[in-house]
């Protein structure tokens, strides 16, 4: 355990164990500091700064607005447990105590959510707050308050925020945070104060990473440019339902699918149809100028700044839960880890809200992982029942391709206007900056107006004879559910104080986006899943999976799935539920269309795999089996490929060499495997090879440049003509990523080993040329010696996995923009990892990029339903968001270890763990 936090009573944190360490920390800043405000003001002053910013945790507080006294006791590693009598008290006392930890954070977040980054890091965030001011997410979430929440919720949030606002009263922004402090030389900012559309606004951001398909919408149209219709089809293969099942097996579905059946519908409103790029806007929407619109967009799009995902891009998540028939405590077992964007602080803050009585007063007696800046508990556990999420991915985004005609836009033969609304962007140290908002008529913003490249298109677009004149060009507007008011902040509450499945569900019925699959586990040992959300039907032929004509009304979403209608299960026969990414229901026995864009089922398989080989012939699984498994690093594409990489014959000694780690090699990609670390390379050179290079620029890595086949407004020019192109996407979104859907790709282009896209021209030097699929795998096994020699170092027995695959954590503002030294004083690491790529212990990166860890399980966790003091917790970093704190990233360690920390839940067992006591006084 590491030191507890201590405090003089009534008083900030004073002398204690830590002083020595804390003292040598305190140099570095001091020098940093010094560097930047002189010497000798320098060192007063940043000692004075780090003292005054970190929070009270022992003794007493008076926080007006209390009715009643409120205990705050936190464990060794600052996790706090907060106590109250009313449901406001308990609220209010949230907002305290994470704004004692995380209001810079907190702050960050709101002014991205309202499209005022600019107010606080000047000219740079101008860019991204047209195009967040373009989104409007705070005046949706001002709506929601307005007019969709419940008068109880909106006391909660008010509650928060006067908890918030009470730690802010008195406050300098040098006392609240060492990253204001820095702020302060280069603007004269301050910190306002807290509302409750501020903590409604953070779930439009949440629901944005989370959006789905998006991004593959445009990939998709922008392969238009190079790939044919059936290449493109080859890229994104049917998911494999008959190989890596579906998450709901036995659920409600059944009585919905039958009279879909019976209905003979295969093509009514909202169908299912089948992955691929034939929809009718395909034809009307491919070339040059909808590419360069495109392209435009997704620069736009990838500069926005990441709330919890990587720009929508790779986002997965593991849960799964096992009935008490198939555990040692006969009770169920319940995992959970989201995989998101590495953060520092980590997206989520762990806490506990009890009522000292539940009572209709006080209603709460929950725990888990919170946000910080939203009142209740987003994923955990009260004393009846536990649930975890994940990403279900459904299609609730579709980008529309608009005819623009003069100060309006084409729609179904006729001219309509824009709604239009101006904002103005304050810019800290320059001048404002006015912009005009367009809306259409069905409320989706133009999201071209944010960038010049789409304000037109050229003249060279390729449109079949339905289209209207490409004359002004097309705009691209988003249709997203999010920017429609929803009841989500309800759902929050509702689940915290859900007793059974009935009230879970009823809860879970609000939670409208982003779209989450919710798994449950009660005390009474019943298990279940749901998939709540707003979910769009469309018009039949049309499946969302590329841009859309918005001229024509056939396009427009014909409704939502009714909640009664979406797919559940409770207590199937099979004694277990598996959700991580993968398809919900098979697409034959389901009536509507979820999404084309699935993942593909790689870790839920092998997380049914291994829980099947846990209880066969009666087995009992246990926690640590299920921590166990949360950490598995198996590497299903090697299963695949490392029995055809050792049947090619290499003349090579040094490739040979590196060849032979695959021998006998188990396919774990642990972080001190020299075998992970080789066949990474030859994946990532595999994929190189044949995908990679042959993608349009607007696909790969920035500055990757190679000489490629001219092309034109009809496609390639069949004439030799090379043209040198260079990528345009940053390392950590280009493609071919790596992900399973690119396992799917391999796994069906095997069977063609003749296919043009084992091609691939001879590389520099004596790189041989392949014409098949057997010659590129060797030039990927020589390709990958090379590069590993030159990463690595020529002897193969010092390489590891570990010095590939490196986690760095960054402060999501000053530590990735602000000067080299502020960086060096925010940010930590490198943590060599295990696991990888659509893994079970997903420690994500790009193959197209590099090998450095882009995203990560953001926690862990496991619920033990039949004892709740032994469920187990850990988080990326930890409580505090201070630089300096010991807590600010004392759970790392351990998370990369694959440990789990003690999570107590009684009066008993929490008393048993506190280390620091604050009273909050009335």
């Amino acid at each position: 355990m590491p030191p507890n936090t201590t405090a003089t009573t009534g008083d900030k944190p004073g002398k204690s164990g830590r002083k020595k360490g804390r003292k040598a920390r305190l140099i570095v800043l001091v020098l940093v500091l010094a560097i930047i405000g002189g010497i000798a003001y320098g060192a007063y002053w940043s000692i004075s700064t780090v003292r005054a910013s970190f929070p009270q945790t022992k003794g007493s507080i008076t926080l007006k607005g209390l009715s009643g006294p409120v205990t705050v006791k936190r464990d060794g590693y600052g996790i706090p447990q907060i106590y109250a009598s009313t449901d406001e008290d308990l609220f209010m006392a949230q907002g305290y105590v994470q704004a004692q930890d995380r209001f810079y954070e907190m702050d960050v977040r709101r002014h991205m959510t309202s499209g005022r980054l600019s107010e606080m890091f000047g000219k740079g965030q101008v860019q991204n707050d047209e195009f967040l001011r373009t989104m409007g997410w705070d005046r949706v979430a001002k709506k929601e308050y307005d007019t969709k929440l419940s008068a109880a919720t909106k006391k909660y949030l008010q509650a928060y925020s006067e908890g918030v606002n009470a730690y802010l009263a008195g406050k300098d922004g040098k006392d609240i945070s060492l990253e204001y402090a820095a702020l302060g030389f280069v603007n004269d900012y301050k910190p306002e104060q807290w509302t409750p559309v501020d903590s409604v606004s953070w779930l439009k951001a949440m629901a944005w990473d989370l959006r789905g398909n998006m991004q593959d919408e445009i990939d998709r149209a922008l392969m238009t440019s190079r790939l044919s219709a059936q290449q493109i089809k080859d890229l994104y293969p049917d998911y494999p339902y008959s190989r890596n099942k579906a998450i709901v097996q036995e659920g409600q579905y059944d009585e919905l699918t039958k009279t879909f059946q019976q209905s003979g519908s295969g093509s009514t409103s909202g169908s299912a149809t089948s992955t691929g790029t034939s929809g009718s806007s395909t034809s009307s929407s491919t070339g040059s100028a909808l590419t360069s619109q495109l392209a435009g967009l997704y620069n736009v799009l990838d500069d926005v700044p990441t709330a919890v995902g990587v720009n929508g891009q790779g986002i997965g998540s593991n849960s799964w839960v096992v009935r008490g028939d198939h555990t040692i405590t006969g009770k169920p077992l319940l995992a959970n880890d989201p995989h998101l964007s590495a953060s520092l602080p980590s997206v989520w803050y762990q806490m506990g809200l009890h009522c000292t009585t539940v009572s209709s007063k006080c209603q709460y007696d929950v725990t888990g992982y919170t946000f910080a800046g939203m009142p209740g508990v987003i994923i955990g556990h009260n004393a009846d029942i536990a649930w975890g999420m994940t990403n279900s991915g459904v299609d609730v985004t579709d980008l529309y391709l608009e005819k623009l005609s003069g100060d309006g836009y084409l729609y179904d033969g006729k001219v309509k206007s824009f709604t239009t609304r101006e904002e103005t962007i304050k810019v800290a140290g320059g001048t404002s900056k006015k912009i005009v908002v367009r809306q259409t008529a069905d409320g989706m913003p133009l999201l071209s107006d944010r960038d010049d490249e789409l304000v037109q298109v050229g003249k060279k677009a390729t449109v079949n004879t339905a289209a209207p004149d490409r004359g002004d060009g097309y705009g691209i507007a988003l249709r997203w559910t999010a920017l429609d008011a929803g009841t989500t902040m309800d759902a929050v509450f509702a689940i915290d104080r859900a007793a059974d499945w009935s009230e879970f569900r009823d809860g879970a019925a609000q939670f409208d986006v982003p779209s989450q699959n919710l798994i449950y586990a009660d005390t009474k040992n019943n298990i279940g899943y749901t998939l709540p959300g707003k979910i769009p039907t469309r018009a039949s032929g049309d499946d969302g999976s590329i841009p859309a004509p918005g001229w024509d009304s056939k396009f427009k979403w014909t409704g939502f799935i009714k909640q009664s209608e979406l797919p559940y299960e409770y207590n199937p026969k099979r004694g277990y539920i598996v959700t991580a990414n993968q398809a919900v229901v098979d697409k034959d026995k389901y009536p509507y269309t979820l999404t084309t864009d699935w993942g593909y089922g790689t870790r839920s398989q092998r997380i049914t795999d291994l829980i099947e080989s846990k209880i066969k012939d009666g087995g009992k699984i246990s926690t640590d089996d299920m921590r166990q498994m949360q950490m598995d690093n198996s590497s299903e594409i090697a299963k695949l490929l490392v029995p055809k990489l050792l049947k090619i014959n290499l003349d090579d000694k040094d490739v040979r060499e590196a060849q032979k780690l695959l021998e006998g090699w188990d396919y774990t990609q642990d972080s001190d495997s020299a075998a992970a670390a080789y066949f990474n390379a030859v994946w990532r050179n595999i994929l190189k090879l044949a995908f990679g290079n042959k993608l349009p620029k607007e696909l790969r890595v920035k500055g990757q440049c190679l000489w490629v086949d001219k092309i034109d407004s009809t496609g390639p020019v069949d004439d030799d003509t090379k043209v040198r192109e260079c990528g345009e996407r940053d390392a950590d979104q280009a493609q071919p990523d790596g992900g399973d859907r690119w396992f799917e790709v391999v796994r069906n282009l095997m069977n063609q080993p003749n296919s043009d896209w084992w091609k691939a021209p001879a590389g520099v030097g004596d790189r041989i040329k392949a014409d098949n699929m057997n010659q590129l795998f060797e030039r990927a096994m020589i390709d990958a010696r090379w590069e590993l020699t030159a990463k690595l170092g020529k002897d193969i027995d010092t390489w590891s996995w570990g010095r590939l695959h490196r986690l760095f954590l960054k402060n999501q503002t000053l530590g990735t923009d602000g000067p080299s030294i502020i960086q060096y004083v925010l940010n930590r690491g490198p943590w060599k990892l295990s696991g990888g790529e659509a893994t079970v212990n997903a420690t994500g990166w790009n193959a197209a990029g590099g090998y450095g860890v882009v995203w990560v399980p953001s926690m862990r966790m496991v619920v033990n339903l039949d004892d709740l003091d032994k469920s187990k917790w850990i988080n990326l970093t930890g409580a505090s968001g201070h630089a300096f704190s010991s807590h600010y990233t004392d759970q790392t360690g351990k998370w990369a270890d694959g440990e789990l920390l003690p999570w107590s839940f009684s009066d008993k067992a929490v008393d048993s763990s506190t280390s620091d006591t604050l009273v909050l006084k009335p």
